[in-house]
């Protein structure tokens, strides 16, 4: 089976139903598959009651994104699951949001030794979420589940 390239899968996503009705996009994926950057507009249709982000779209902009990056970064080798996520709102959302995540190679080498040596393992990342002042719009806690495959 062909894989598709980095490209294809940023189209992919960015047509995503889910993210494509959210106005959620992907605006950056860097070749190695160590960074993503996704930004969302506030638009009519991702608004609350009281004009601001809508606060299951800001659950969306974070959720698959560290599995899509570890899938790609770890290999074939290994399942990658979401498994759980909270949300902390700290303040309304009243413009452009973005989330950036990001691995390193250090974190790479940690995960495929410890899951190596235990077979899995539940991965934490910490991310923010920000408007276009820099300010802090939410906090989440992402709960990823690695093992290795056979």
């Amino acid at each position: 089976m062909r894989l598709l390239s980095r490209k294809q899968k940023v189209k992919l996503i960015n047509w995503y139903p889910p993210f494509l009705g959210s106005g959620i996009k992907l605006t950056y994926l860097s070749d190695d598959f160590m960074k993503a950057e996704v930004e969302m507009k506030l638009r009519w249709w991702n608004k609350n009651l009281v004009g601001v982000h809508f606060g299951g779209s800001l659950a969306s902009l974070c959720d698959p994104f560290y599995m899509l990056l570890l899938i790609n970064t770890l290999g074939n080798e290994y399942i990658v699951w979401d498994k759980a996520a909270t949300i902390r709102f700290k303040k309304p959302g009243r413009s452009t949001v973005k989330c950036v995540f990001e691995l390193t190679e250090p974190l790479l080498a940690q995960i495929r030794e410890e899951v190596t040596a235990l077979g899995k393992k539940d991965y934490y990342f910490d991310l923010t979420v920000t408007d276009t002042e820099g300010d802090v719009v939410c906090e989440v806690h992402k709960t990823i589940y690695v093992r290795r495959k056979g």
